[in-house]
């Protein structure tokens, strides 16, 4: 997955410019900012759902495109209304065969193929409950699987963790880094909060006030970096393999951006 010399703005500001990016199989890349950075939209761009104002984005070596096979997508954790007619196979199997028009006559290859999804989210023991029904961490491991169906080379994350406990953060994060170095996707991983997948992380790509650093994490959290792309003091401490960033300027960069 390649940006070349890509720009793009945001009513009127000026999110990045001049991005030159290249994100490789196997590769765990994080995109961490504050609110209105542009973290949501550089997903956006890759999904072919936003273009750019300048440059270009290719994935696996072609242009972008709108519902491109070779992408899989994990969106943020929304609870389905109780009342869904979906069970939690059909949601997986959506991502097997949803792209397709018409009538589906779904075979044993279907079924098995879901079936395996299933099982390696660990959610083969409710494979036919209700999704409605199902806890927030329970519906995002289906959508974890959905996301898996055709094993796709770039897999895009955004925000994947929030609103999840501790146990399903950790679950939900070793499923994505399994497909990332066990079927070498490339993975996209937008994020909030780095910690919880610290020990999986390559290199990070972090958006601020129109200007952006890209480097591993050791090279890219620090207090220089981060003052330089806030313009203002910010602190970074290190304490037990976890990452503490003190005095950022937006007070709100913990929650989810719109931009």
């Amino acid at each position: 997955m390649s940006l070349r010399d890509a720009a793009l703005s945001f009513g009127g500001r000026t999110l990045w410019e001049g991005l030159d990016l290249d994100i490789l199989p196997g590769e765990f890349f994080a995109v961490l900012g504050p609110n209105g950075s542009g973290k949501t939209s550089f997903l956006k761009v890759l999904l072919g759902l936003q273009p750019l104002d300048a440059g270009t984005a290719t994935i696996d070596g072609g242009p972008v495109t709108r519902g491109s096979r070779a992408l899989g997508y994990i969106p943020q954790q929304k609870s389905f209304p109780p009342e869904t007619p979906l069970r939690a196979r059909d949601l997986v199997g959506l991502g097997v065969d949803g792209h397709r028009w018409g009538l589906r006559l779904r075979d044993r290859g279907y079924r098995g193929h879901v079936d395996r999804l299933l099982r390696d989210v660990g959610a083969d023991s409710y494979a036919d409950a209700p999704v409605g029904l199902l806890s927030g961490g329970e519906q995002q491991r289906l959508r974890a699987a959905q996301a898996l169906a055709t094993d796709p080379a770039v897999l895009l994350c955004d925000e994947p963790l929030l609103s999840l406990d501790l146990n399903h953060q950790q679950a939900v994060s070793s499923l994505i880094n399994r497909q990332c170095h066990e079927r070498n996707s490339a993975v996209v991983f937008v994020t909030h909060e780095i910690n919880p997948v610290i020990d999986y992380v390559d290199r990070v790509l972090y958006l601020a006030d129109g200007k952006f650093r890209v480097g591993s994490p050791a090279e890219v959290m620090t207090s220089e970096v981060l003052s330089e792309l806030y313009g203002s003091p910010v602190e970074v401490l290190h304490s037990n393999g976890r990452i503490v960033v003190v005095g950022l300027p937006d007070a709100t960069t913990h929650h989810h951006e719109s931009a």
